[in-house]
């Protein structure tokens, strides 16, 4: 429990002092059934029998000179089976109901009338106690995101378990608003040994978590407001094929297939990327007979070894960083070397050079297109670099595929493709070059096998899974749709790259 300090304004009845300071202390730690509240001259502390209601027990302390004794005594002889009045060193103290006593409403209307006669400060500090401690059910949890096909589920204090579902948060009807107390013991009973430690000392921590034949989940804990948060993102335990995923098989096999370079998947937060990723790993381990290293933070899907062998690393348990990880898998004899994510120059480096010398590089990246990557990943180098990163990309850049989920007909959401597949000499020159116009143009051409959103989701429109409206929400150029959608869409000529 924390101390909150907080203005009320003037001319407050103490029930709305109550209802406000309330509202600070649940959404910081829970409904409390006990709270104290002070200044340097009053001193109050309230209680219920239940997390929520009006508060049924009054220990009020004040000096004597915030009231009138007359207007004072008058109020308690009035209300005099709802209020005790003692004078004491302090001053006065009151107590309503009085002991042995019943609660009923008519204490909280002689309360108002206390706050007519009484000058009751506007500034309080204030505590909360007595939330709930019960522990958390985690595995009723995860099989509520069962149930409901969330993808994700939130816990945060104040509030009932919020679920993310088709992209939309709803609140949990089943279970009660859950306290701080509660979320910190479900953290500390949950976390591998050190990463406690961790939430402890910064503040904030990752690893995962796998309940026996539900699923995993990516553990996300961090403070806010001085209190924990716990986000869950749930992962099954059968790894999704292509089919499962309605993801296309033909570019997925092509890219599980390429025996050597780089290869990333790309998308929003949310979009997909790392159940995509996982689905790919699963397909190369199933058909190819090869040794594949994965360096993730933390580790999610867990595989299991197929026709490959697949040795999967985490971060802080069993390496320090991504770059270290990935310039040292280069002598464990890998033939695939998946990482979890691309987001510092020492990685992307360490990445482009295993692909450059012979290793399939899997990875995702945070992006909105497919071929906004090339620029993206050069803006994480220094300038005097970036031609080099340019050159290496043209060479080792086997393909790109961006996600985006869309809502399916029906319920549900499914997943738009946009493929680049650096197959023609034109989106090769347009890499080295860094121009996201010239590549985007060179995916449009018959003889690349990329393809842009806008041609997915017309594809997925005329297959009735999607709806016009989102089809058109969801593509990048709205315009490319329409010509689609009105069969007017024309290749762009390659000659539109020159001059531009």
């Amino acid at each position: 429990m924390s101390e909150i300090v907080l203005g009320t304004g003037q001319k407050q009845t103490l029930r709305n002092i109550l209802r406000l300071i309330e509202a600070v202390i649940m959404k910081r730690e829970g409904h409390p059934r006990r709270i104290r509240l002070w200044t340097d001259d009053v001193k109050i502390e309230v209680s219920r029998p239940e997390f929520k209601g009006d508060f049924e027990h009054y220990d009020i302390r004040f000096p004597k000179d915030i009231t009138d004794e007359e207007a004072l005594r008058e109020c308690v002889a009035n209300y005099a089976e709802e209020l005790t009045l003692e004078e004491d060193d302090f001053g006065w103290q009151i107590v309503a109901p009085p002991p042995d006593v019943e609660f009923t409403p008519k204490v909280l209307e002689a309360l108002n009338k206390f706050s007519m006669v009484a000058h009751l400060p506007e500034v309080w500090r204030a505590e909360g106690f007595d939330f709930r401690l019960e522990k958390i059910n985690i595995e009723m949890l995860f099989h509520a995101m069962v149930q409901y096909r969330a993808s994700d589920i939130h816990l945060s204090a104040g509030l009932s378990p919020v679920f993310r579902i088709d992209n939309d948060t709803r609140f949990s009807e089943m279970m009660a608003p859950l306290s701080s107390a509660q979320i910190s013991e479900l953290i500390h009973r949950i976390a591998p040994i050190g990463f406690y430690e961790e939430f402890e000392n910064y503040k904030q921590t990752s690893f995962s978590y796998h309940q026996a034949g539900v699923g995993y989940a990516r553990v996300s804990a961090f403070m806010k407001n001085g209190t924990p948060h716990c986000t869950f993102r749930y992962l099954p335990e059968k790894i999704p094929s292509f089919e499962d995923l309605n993801i296309p098989r033909e570019q997925l096999q092509s890219l599980a297939e390429t025996p050597r370079g780089l290869i990333l998947i790309t998308g929003m937060t949310g979009s997909g990327k790392t159940t995509t990723l996982a689905s790919l790993v699963d397909w190369i381990n199933t058909h190819r007979a090869i040794h594949i290293l994965t360096i993730e933070n933390p580790i999610e899907f867990i595989h299991a070894n197929k026709k490959g062998i697949i040795s999967q690393r985490s971060i802080g348990q069993d390496v320090g960083s991504f770059g270290e990880a990935v310039t040292g898998a280069l002598r464990h004899d890998p033939d695939v070397i998946q990482i979890g994510e691309m987001r510092d120059p020492d990685t992307i480096r360490a990445a482009i050079n295993a692909a450059a010398t012979g290793h399939l590089v899997l990875s995702t990246m945070h992006s909105n297109t497919s071929y906004e990557v090339i620029n993206r990943i050069v803006s994480f180098f220094d300038p005097s670099e970036r031609d080099l990163v340019r050159l290496q990309l043209r060479d080792c850049l086997k393909g790109v595929l961006c996600q985006r989920l869309v809502p399916r007909k029906g319920g549900g959401r499914i997943p738009a493709i946009e493929f680049l597949f650096n197959d023609i000499k034109p989106i090769n020159d347009a890499i080295m070059k860094g121009d996201t116009d010239m590549i985007r143009i060179g995916m449009q051409q018959t003889v690349s096998h990329s393809m842009l959103f806008e041609h997915y989701l017309f594809k997925m429109f005329k297959n009735d899974l999607i709806d016009l409206e989102h089809a058109r929400e969801t593509a990048t150029d709205v315009s490319v749709f329409d010509q689609l959608h009105m069969g007017t869409y024309a290749v762009p000529r390659l000659d539109s790259l020159k001059g531009g």
